[in-house]
């Protein structure tokens, strides 16, 4: 800020520097000066509505509310005058006798100012307070203590945007309320917990802190920085009151270290081979704040977790988001709520050898794996890993092996797992669920622009006058991320969300352009079509940048709305309306999910969304470009570290030799020169009895790949599978060998999210049991493999990583250490990062994006009589992937415990059906029974249903063909029918 800017006033008799736009509550806080305050919190509106931050200004009448008022040259302002404290005081007391005492946090915001103050009681008549609400599982409600702030009502709708929360009533009357006055547990709330971080006084609280009492939480407001001269922080992990980052560096304290992993070869207790990690912090007298990550999507959310009680007896209370890059201090309900399953009955603690004689299969009780493993030590389990392995490699050779890594890994054991396989079974049999998600995204982006990398994170939509989202659910999938957009929308974007099923975000777009299923394609060649036709094409861009124009022109003008409308079901002028909106911006911006990526067709969806940006220019500028939504937290740097079959680390193809010459010498091992096989393509192999063994890290096959029947056949009968993870997984049920993992809670590592920005997390529990961290366990296999490796822990083999991939070798540990988050591609550790992407030209050959034409195929499998619906599946809000984690999270189990589906309620009125009613589902590969749900986002002849429940295990229907360039299976498109499950079972 240049210092001719400042406003120089006077706060009780002390000259004050403020920038503009700062309110006098917000100069005087970064001056080093608290004015008590209550609705005033950090990253809302003021609204200056409790008067509880009123100050003296000379030669004015009445007090002036600090949050909103904006200093002027030469004022002087007084907030410690008697006047200004004896107002302060009257309003604290006025607020302490609504809230009884036994219903007050003892911490409270509230407490904490009236003690400032001296506020020891109150003279003033107590209202009627209402009942407590416990409807909710994870949020407690006791408007007893509310203050009517509107913190709640401004974080819920203005922050996350989701218009539950509202005042009603009116003078003493009015009282917050959600919906019409429902029980929160049945209005639409979706469990953010948005409000419960803004309450200041404990009317909305974590459910978990009062079912467990006498363990105080810290007042949520000291996350935003009000006390500055606090050295600790609390709930959101800010330090000072100007929001600076805790640091990173220094020596882990004893708290943390209490909370750490076992030291194992070399490692030291925080995990890290610096021991360089950010100290656990006090946040109350019962509770250490720890800050790490969120487990769950690629948004890649930054948090704070209240820990409680020591060694194994320690466990989380309650979570907190930080201010970090990507979520700015938010959270949805898994990253608030779905902290349990570390601790869980079912987790695995003790290494696991199948015993003799015992079948495989799916339908083991996951409370009991005694029933068909026996309990093994680390050398006798690991020996008998390896060796399983070997013997196949030794029979077979190299390429009977196979291993799947994890996108819920961090990078530095991705980058074993993948480096393992290629130097250790020799073959480059390497997959994950990339394959399964955004295989043909990451395809069509290589061969269009050089890069599978995202060109703009997800915060730019503030840059952008149109957003354009289609074949993702934000709200369900990556509801930190849907905040910014809803953010976006309110202050005045345009948001164009196409999608065959009506997603919460449709009620926020100005076009809702929904979709018949498998007409993607073609509906994007004719928004293509409109612009080529009315001269909306940045010519010079496409002449200085792009090749192969002409081509993708000729293929795209064959499809007019007007003569496609009956195949899409989008009016011709509402197609025409959007590609104009789209082409003329300025600044337009397009998001995709596995709606568009998870088809046979994935690759030309997506080649038709990079046409589209490059035929007008945008992209490579901020508000611009092309964002595949990545579905796990690490999914993107996975990828990135080499977990792909066909690509070393950073996206270098295996089958040139010049690469493989540069891996050859850096890992000191001959590679092979074929490309391994995908996921899709290992399964068909293993039941071919081609692939013999394998090793999964963190994934769930079992209940991921399509046509599960066919999955578990293949991993059934391999002769040797090795599985790594946190429970048994119906994957593991498969295996001969179980080596229990560590959970993201636990461990030191660096994730990527979406956004590519690379953070690291820490531990906040210790290990459970004898269970170890994922790196070291893949170290000691590939020991026994006979590899000479000897890592002292994540920091070295990060080191490693980076001098394997160009985009992250200017990221050091040390940073990530003290910055939290570095954005890549870094190439030089004193070069810049590249939060924007091609700016000036692409990372192609010849620095030229490329066209691709397409023309519209029909989906592998279509309705016919005997199966005329069509079936999609997908993800739900409360719940993430196959469900291993977020089942076993007791909030959030709680809140989706059973399988359902949606279907029309005019197609469930056919069948004499109505919302609620069993139903059987089925399609040529498999049937199932689930709860059917009327709903009329969705389409006549259409079905949705969740694939994170194994009792209705949504890929024993879905059908395994797939997408020829990125083989991608087609999860989103099979033919269905459905019957009322009472006619079957009679």
């Amino acid at each position: 800020m240049n210092a001719a800017d400042m406003i120089r006033f006077e706060l009780d008799g002390r000259e004050i520097d403020a920038a503009p736009g700062e309110s006098i509550l917000q100069a005087a806080r970064r001056a080093g000066t608290d004015i008590p305050h209550l609705c005033y919190t950090d990253g809302l509106r003021a609204d200056g509505n409790c008067r509880a931050c009123v100050v003296e200004i000379d030669g004015e009448r009445v007090l002036a509310p600090s949050c909103c008022r904006a200093p002027k040259p030469g004022m002087k302002a007084k907030a410690e005058s008697e006047r200004a404290r004896a107002s302060q005081r009257m309003v604290l007391e006025l607020l302490r006798a609504d809230v009884p005492a036994e219903t007050e946090k003892a911490d409270s915001e509230l407490a904490h100012w009236c003690g400032e103050l001296g506020v020891k009681e109150s003279r003033f008549v107590r209202r009627e307070n209402p009942a407590p609400d416990r409807s909710h599982p994870g949020i407690a409600v006791n408007l007893a203590a509310c203050i009517q702030c509107t913190r709640c009502l401004r974080a819920c709708r203005e922050e996350q945007v989701n218009d539950v929360i509202g005042l009603a009533r009116r003078g003493v009357d009015t009282m917050i309320v959600f919906d019409f006055n429902d029980p929160m547990g049945t209005s639409t709330c979706v469990g953010c917990g948005e409000c419960v971080q803004a309450c200041p006084t404990g009317a909305l609280l974590p459910a978990a802190l009062v079912d467990a009492p006498g363990v105080p939480v810290a007042t949520p407001s000291r996350s935003r920085g009000v006390f500055a001269d606090e050295p600790v922080t609390d709930e959101s992990g800010a330090l000072t009151a100007t929001g600076t980052s805790t640091s990173r560096a220094g020596t882990a304290s004893a708290a943390s270290a209490a909370l750490a992993p076992k030291s194992l070869s070399g490692e030291d207790a925080s995990g890290s081979a610096t021991g360089s990690i950010a100290p656990a912090r006090e946040a109350s007298s019962a509770t250490r704040a720890i800050d790490s990550l969120c487990p769950y999507c690629g948004v890649g959310c930054q948090t704070t977790y209240h820990v409680a009680g020591e060694g194994e007896q320690a466990k989380i209370i309650h979570v907190v988001g930080r201010d970090g890059p990507a979520n700015a201090g938010r959270l949805c309900v898994k990253g608030r709520y779905g902290f349990g399953y570390p601790r869980h009955s079912h987790r695995l603690t003790t290494p696991l050898i199948r015993k003799p004689g015992i079948p495989k299969s799916v339908d083991l009780d996951p409370s009991n794996p005694l029933a068909a493993f026996r309990e093994a030590s680390w050398e006798e389990a690991l020996d008998a890993a390896a060796a399983g392995l070997a013997r196949i490699k030794a029979a077979h050779g190299p390429h009977a092996l196979a291993g799947f890594g994890s996108a819920k890994g961090s990078n530095e054991e991705a980058y074993l797992f993948q480096k393992l396989v290629r130097t250790g079974f020799g073959t480059h049999n390497v997959d994950h669920c990339t394959r399964l998600c955004h295989a043909s995204s990451v395809a069509a982006l290589l061969e269009g622009i050089g890069s599978g990398a995202v060109s703009n994170p997800v915060r730019d939509v503030e840059f952008a006058d149109v957003i354009v989202v289609i074949g993702a659910n934000p709200a369900a999938n990556h509801p930190v991320a849907a905040s910014f957009m809803k953010n976006a929308v309110e202050r005045g974007a345009k948001l164009i969300l196409m999608d065959p099923r009506e997603t919460p975000l449709a009620r926020h777009a100005h076009r809702f352009l929904q979709f018949r299923p498998d007409a993607d394609v073609t509906l994007l060649l004719s928004l293509a079509c409109v612009i080529i036709e009315e001269g909306l094409t940045d010519e010079a861009f496409i002449a200085a940048r792009t090749e192969g124009f002409e081509a993708f022109r000729s293929a795209a003008l064959a499809f007019p709305p007007e003569r496609v409308e009956p195949i899409t079901g989008i009016p011709a002028e509402t197609a025409r309306e959007v590609a104009r909106l789209y082409a003329k911006g300025p600044n337009s911006m397009i998001f995709w999910g596995m709606g568009i990526s998870q088809h046979i067709h994935g690759t030309d969806n997506s080649r038709c969304l990079i046409a589209l940006a490059l035929m007008t220019g945008q992209i490579g500028r901020r508000g611009t470009g092309l964002h595949p939504l990545r579905g796990q937290n690490n999914v993107q740097g996975a990828s990135d570290a080499g977990l792909i079959p066909m690509m070393f680390p950073d996206y270098q193809r295996v089958s040139d030799p010049a690469i493989r010459a540069k891996f050859e010498t850096l890992w000191d091992t001959p590679l092979s020169d074929k490309p391994g096989l995908t996921v899709v393509e290992i399964m068909d192999a293993a039941l071919a009895g081609q692939i013999r063994g394998m090793y999964i890290e963190g994934e769930n096959p079992a209940m991921s790949d399509p046509d599960l029947a066919h999955a578990r056949a293949a991993l059934g009968g391999l002769d040797h599978l090795v599985v790594q993870d946190l429970f048994l997984t119906e994957t593991a049920m498969l295996a001969d060998v179980i080596l229990p993992a560590s959970s993201l809670m636990e461990k030191t590592g660096s994730f990527t999210n979406t956004d590519r920005l690379v953070q690291l997390s820490q531990p906040v529990l210790p290990l459970p049991g004898d269970a170890r961290p994922d790196w070291w366990i893949i170290q000691q296999m590939a020991q026994r493999l006979g590899l000479p490796w000897n890592y002292a822990g994540p920091a070295e083999i990060f080191d490693e990583l980076r001098h394997a991939m160009p985009s992250y070798a200017g990221i050091t540990w040390a940073q990530l250490e003290r910055d939290s988050a570095v954005i890549a591609p870094k190439f030089t550790e004193d070069g810049p990062s590249y939060p924007v992407l091609f700016e000036q030209d692409f990372p192609t050959a010849d620095g030229r994006a490329r066209f691709v034409p397409v023309t519209p195929l029909p989906a592998a499998e279509l309705p016919d009589a005997d199966y005329p619906m069509v079936l999609t599946t997908g993800r739900v809000l409360e719940h993430w992937h196959t469900g291993s984690m977020t089942r076993r999270a007791n909030v959030l189990d709680a809140l989706e415990p059973q399988p359902w589906c949606s279907v029309h309620p005019d197609d469930l009125a056919a069948k004499g059906l109505g919302s609620g009613a069993l139903v059987r589902l089925e399609t040529r590969r498999g049937a199932i029974t689930l709860e059917a749900r009327a709903d009329r986002a969705m389409q006549l002849g259409s079905i949705f249903m969740p694939f994170c429940y194994v009792e209705a295990a949504a890929n024993l229907l879905t059908q395994p063909a797939l997408d020829p360039f990125g083989k991608i299976p087609e999860f989103k498109y099979c033919a269905v029918k459905l019957t009322p499950e009472t006619i079957i079972q009679t």
